[in-house]
């Protein structure tokens, strides 16, 4: 069975005991054929949106920044953004050596350098050591960057619909089965078999809870979590859905 839209969508057909599609008409599916697809969409989403930091949604992006631009928008695809993970990246064009930038906050931005933003005064420019999160879909740098240098963060991706009969899931394949189940359970309701569909959703809640135990709550190593004086808190910045 292959690991595909089509596939997936072809399985939960199987156990309804339903014709499976082809390619060939899996785009003009109408009725309850297009409901069981929007069934595995729908499963897909749910899980994402169960915790926004699975493992296989995590990306790193590369931001390539202006001289004296101090705004900078976030991917469109993007749910949560880890403040703690801004960096400006070493370059020996540039002459200059990775760096972490700090979080500072917005409020705190627009007392110490706001200013940057409505100067010609480029003496005020230099490596960015500060990076705050602005009330819209953007962060803001300080000082304003006087060369184009890199910018490097980490976010986590917003679920994605499938749409061609070849769309491989971005959930890994070993849990294919978590997918079906929360399939199975959309397809149960809109055939209104409330009794199946309750079975198929604690699966598919059980199957969600392996999913977390395993991406999520398993530790390689421990760590203090004492507080100093000199540690600050993560901060991460989930983006409104």
């Amino acid at each position: 069975m292959a690991y595909n839209y089509i596939g997936l969508v072809n399985e939960v057909n199987r156990r309804l005991n339903e014709v499976e599609l082809t390619s060939s008409n899996f785009s003009t599916a109408t009725g309850f054929y297009s409901q069981v697809k929007d069934s595995v969409n729908a499963a897909i989403q749910e899980i994402d949106q169960e915790y926004p930091h699975w493992p296989y949604n995590f990306v790193e992006q590369e931001d390539t920044l202006s001289t004296g631009i101090t705004r900078y928008s976030f991917p469109a695809n993007s749910t949560v953004v880890d403040f703690e993970t801004f960096r400006i990246k070493e370059s020996d064009t540039l002459n200059n050596r990775t760096q972490k930038l700090k979080v500072l906050r917005y409020e705190e931005y627009l007392e110490r350098f706001v200013e940057q933003e409505y100067t010609s005064d480029t003496s005020l420019y230099n490596v960015p050591v500060f990076v705050s999160k602005a009330p819209g879909l953007e962060y803001v740098l300080s000082p304003a960057p006087d060369k184009a240098y890199t910018v490097v963060y980490e976010y986590y991706l917003t679920s994605v619909e499938m749409t061609d009969s070849t769309d491989v899931p971005k959930i890994p394949e070993i849990y294919r089965n978590v997918i079906i189940d929360g399939a199975m359970y959309y397809a149960y309701m809109f055939r209104g078999n409330t009794q199946d569909a309750l079975v198929a959703k604690e699966k598919f809640k059980a199957g969600l809870k392996n999913m977390r135990i395993v991406l999520i709550n398993e530790n390689t190593y421990v760590r203090s979590t004492m507080l100093t004086r000199t540690q600050r808190s993560t901060y991460v910045y989930r983006l409104a859905s």
